[in-house]
């Protein structure tokens, strides 16, 4: 899905002053003699475009509209291929944005259009920068391999025994290809009891780096790694925060399934400053699958599993077990604005442990503002 009102116009048919409706006549016309993507391109969006997917100036199509720019990985690999052949399909407005922007499934075939995107993808020619059909739904805790730029609030219910709740507020913003940085901070509220009450604090502010190691489309395959350091911000005696400092080391893989199916692993260690708290090791595994309405170019709703191990490295220590049941769905037209719900069910030592609802808010903000796309 094309980034940022720069982005709304992908295969414009004319740059002249002839209606739509007359350009798309035109484009069914000459149906017949269009066999690949190069010429799909240069005979009904190059006009527009350009031919070498740069795009035109205004003064050269007639519209003020900023066209994208092809060759500009940073744009055109994030999203993934279904995105584009939306926008195609049914024109701007299903994905938010502009309708100049006209509806190509009438003039073209769904094989033409495939080999349409085929040919925009050859405008970004460095193979490094992972793909978009790699960028997997975002789980609850497993945290995904793909870098990103989003702005995400998750909150965390207690719902059972002493009443709190925990809101965590996360920017993460890309570096550079294939890099990504990560800055969070907790905010919670508990109530500590009598005569102390309900108490509201920030906890310990976290930064995390993360890079990938390798990526392969055509398995369906990404791999990254990555470090954190949690910093003791947070006010220990009222359990707001660790009370020293946390260095964080992981892994993640993610891998595309059949039938719009994933599977997304995460491996991670932790190791306190403080001597007198254990390591600790973790594994996440998170498994779903996307269905979408409107013929594949509508909402997208992805229920997922995920599975939790939590190990404190010591001799004896038993692992702590947990699901979590939780689905996504996407909120705006773009679906750059989205939401998850979840249940975290202890699987093990229940009698000491209690169930939490979670639920998160996502804005991938280099889709555009929160109030655009709808």
């Amino acid at each position: 899905m094309p980034r940022t009102t720069e982005l709304r116009c992908l295969c414009v048919a004319s740059a002249t002053v002839v209606s739509i409706g007359a350009a798309l006549a035109t484009l069914g016309a000459a149906g017949a003699e269009k066999t690949d993507g190069t010429r799909l391109f240069d005979a009904d969006c190059a006009a527009c475009h350009a031919s070498d997917g740069r795009g035109r100036s205004s003064a050269e199509v007639g519209f003020d509209l900023p066209l994208p720019n092809f060759t500009d990985c940073r744009f055109a690999t994030p999203e993934p291929d279904k995105d584009w052949s939306a926008i195609i399909h049914r024109g701007g407005p299903q994905r938010g944005f502009d309708r100049i922007m006209p509806a190509f499934e009438k003039a073209l075939t769904d094989e033409e259009i495939d080999a349409l995107i085929d040919h925009l993808r050859k405008f970004c020619t460095n193979p490094r920068w992972p793909r978009g059909d790699l960028n997997i739904p975002r789980a609850m805790f497993t945290e995904k391999a793909f870098p990103e730029d989003e702005a995400v609030v998750t909150t965390t219910i207690v719902t059972d025994g002493p009443n709190s709740y925990e809101s965590e507020f996360t920017w993460e913003q890309r570096i550079g290809v294939l890099s990504q940085i990560e800055v969070s901070l907790p905010i919670e509220r508990a109530d500590l009891g009598d005569p102390t009450g309900w108490k509201t604090g920030a906890g310990d502010l976290a930064v995390a780096f993360k890079h990938v190691l390798h990526h392969d489309l055509e398995r369906g395959s990404i791999l990254a790694v990555g470090a954190e350091v949690a910093l003791p911000t947070g006010d220990e005696t009222k359990g707001f925060g660790t009370g020293t400092t946390v260095l964080e080391a992981q892994v993640m893989y993610d891998k595309l399934l059949p039938h719009d199916s994933f599977v997304e692993v995460q491996g991670l260690a932790r190791f306190p400053h403080d001597s007198g708290l254990e390591d600790e090791a973790e594994i996440r595994l998170a498994v779903g699958r996307t269905w979408t309405q409107d013929g594949g170019f509508g909402r997208a709703w992805t229920p997922m599993l995920e599975v939790l191990g939590n190990r404190q490295l010591a001799g004896g220590a038993e692992t702590e077990w947990d699901v979590v049941p939780e689905f996504q769905v996407s909120l705006s037209a773009r679906q750059h604005i989205m939401a998850a719900a979840g249940w975290r069910i202890p699987m093990t030592q229940r009698d000491s442990r209690v169930n939490e609802f979670v639920f998160y808010l996502l804005w991938d903000w280099f889709d555009g503002r929160i109030r655009e796309g709808w």
